[in-house]
């Protein structure tokens, strides 16, 4: 897949992807002092049209992580989208990408700490399907890994560092022979996926963990919450869930960038209703990807066609 990447932007300016490399001095790989987001375009085969989605709410998203990790660019939000979008063009990908951008901290120093470090940004674009290869829906295990708390590493923000605790429960799940994880906080109630927002379906009530859970607040899950209530007249209901919770749920599913919307068959060997994807699970799924490929108008502002 990397090598159908051609561009990348890089120390100010668009580069062939070769180019864009850092030193192994750099502090933020060295103590990954960055923070990242991933955005998602989705082609529409019938209007030849590229949409990125949400682009204003992730980069507002990204901003924030920065202000928390004492990181500065000289790129304004307008200056950003206006990068993406050259970056896309000339990409010409004709399907669906994934939008990386990271900000880092790139002094070539040892020593751990933020203050009077400069930062800088790298951006490139990848297609990127389905996260999960094609699988109609996912079995899960509560994971071992506790969600790392926000007096530790603010898991709101998309701190690099933090994806560690990410990874190491998603490992865990695969090499047990699971799909993904679903992590608790240190309180013992549902966090989320090791990289995705979680919601269940019972008694026909849509519940997501609130984001005082060590959550990241999703704009997938914003987006899912928005379509529940204007299209199926379905508030969603943010509070803390309980790990028993989600072996009785009528359904499950993960919400995010990359996963996109993905049901939930199982959670510890426990099938999640029929153990197949539910019928509001579904309507959901539906509903998001016409409106990430403009067929749905009331949303066409959530869009930035290229």
């Amino acid at each position: 897949m990397q090598e159908l990447v051609k561009h990348a932007f890089f120390e100010g300016k668009i580069v062939p992807v070769q180019e864009a490399k850092v030193s192994i001095m750099t502090h933020g790989f060295m103590y990954a002092t960055s923070i990242f987001e991933g955005i998602r375009a989705y082609w529409n085969s019938e209007k030849k049209q590229m949409y990125i989605l949400r682009l204003q709410d992730h980069l507002e998203r990204m901003f924030d992580s920065m202000k928390v990790m004492h990181l500065e660019i000289k790129y304004s939000i307008e200056d950003l989208t206006r990068i993406i979008i050259d970056l896309l063009r000339r990409e010409t990908f004709q399907r669906d990408v994934y939008i990386r951008i990271t900000v880092y901290k790139s002094a070539q120093k040892i020593g751990v700490g933020l203050q009077n470090l400069p930062s800088d940004i790298c951006i490139f674009a990848i297609p990127f399907d389905d996260y999960y290869e094609g699988k109609d829906g996912l079995h899960t295990c509560i994971s071992n890994w506790r969600r790392v708390e926000d007096n530790a590493i603010p898991a709101r923000c998309k701190i690099v560092g933090a994806y560690s605790n990410s990874a190491l429960s998603k490992a865990d799940a695969v090499l047990t022979g699971f799909d993904e994880a679903i992590v608790l906080s240190e309180s013992g109630s549902v966090s989320e996926g090791s990289a995705m927002n979680l919601f269940l379906v019972k008694n026909g009530q849509l519940i997501t963990p609130d984001k005082t859970e060590n959550i990241l607040e999703g704009i997938t899950r914003t987006c899912i919450m928005t379509l529940a209530q204007d299209n199926l007249n379905l508030k969603t209901e943010c509070r803390i869930v309980d790990r028993s919770e989600l072996y009785i749920a009528d359904e499950l599913f993960f919400t995010g960038t990359g996963a996109q919307v993905k049901p939930i068959l199982s959670v510890d060997k426990r099938p999640i209703g029929n153990g197949k994807p539910g019928p509001l699970t579904t309507k959901l799924m539906d509903l998001y990807y016409s409106m990430a490929q403009g067929k749905i108008e009331k949303y066409k502002h959530w869009l930035i066609p290229v």
